[in-house]
């Protein structure tokens, strides 16, 4: 039989386009949504509580703090690139929403059938397991809802809680990419990248995991907790 004639396996079939996460995730802890203007004073507080930790690890803090202004502004263009399906940026608030508990994200840098998976946690709820929590509902949900192919983890080597998440969820290390990325002063880095592909998410504590997710409109897309 001609080659041309067996049937492609299904890993080698074209994969679809990524679709839009949920707008709101709810977990046992905390609440996973897209950002919004009003979360601005929320998001100031805890960045600035903050303020010596993040800027040991993420380029972004360097700039920190802001104005208001510039904190509304940075909203509502996070919304709009949600929106536009163009980066998917989620606040990370206790479950009453009074309180922001960090800030995370599904990124589209890896190409057209994967999501890269960002996150920090305000540094008082570090070492409580928010981050494994926030990331384990993010991958399954990039995996499942999304339709991704592959989730990716980035992070500094140095950053040891960082590493410690892909490795506890069952992320395997690709590769260490030697002076391709920079330190918040400027200098070049390290970057370890992890993944997990969608056919080994059932080998994984993410397969299942319990939350409930719902759509711009309030609609649930999963209702796992009640």
């Amino acid at each position: 039989m001609k080659r041309g004639n067996l049937p492609i396996p299904a890993t080698l079939t074209q994969p679809g386009p990524i679709s839009a996460p949920p707008y709101r995730i709810e977990t046992q802890r905390c609440v996973i949504r897209a950002w919004e203007p009003r979360d601005a004073r929320l998001l100031d507080e805890a960045i600035f509580s903050s303020l010596e930790h993040l800027q040991r690890w993420l380029p972004w803090a360097v700039s920190e703090p802001r104005s208001l202004a510039q904190r509304i502004e940075y909203l509502r263009g996070a919304r709009a690139r949600f929106d536009r399906d163009e980066e998917y940026t989620f606040g990370i608030l206790a479950l009453d929403e009074s309180r922001v508990l960090g800030g995370t994200g599904l990124h589209k840098r890896g190409g057209a059938e994967a999501l890269e998976i960002g996150y920090w946690i305000r540094s008082e709820v570090l070492r409580q397991g928010y981050c494994s929590e926030v990331v384990t509902a993010l991958t399954r949900v990039a995996l499942t809802t999304c339709h991704a192919q592959r989730v990716e983890i980035h992070c500094d080597p140095a950053n040891c809680a960082s590493q410690a998440i892909p490795k506890k969820l069952g992320y395997q290390l690709d590769a260490v990419l030697r002076k391709r990325a920079r330190t918040p002063t400027g200098m070049p880095r390290d970057t370890m990248v992890w993944s997990l592909f969608a056919e080994e998410l059932a080998q994984t504590a993410s397969s299942a995991f319990r939350y409930s997710s719902f759509d711009a409109s309030g609609e649930p897309i999963i209702d796992a907790l009640t």
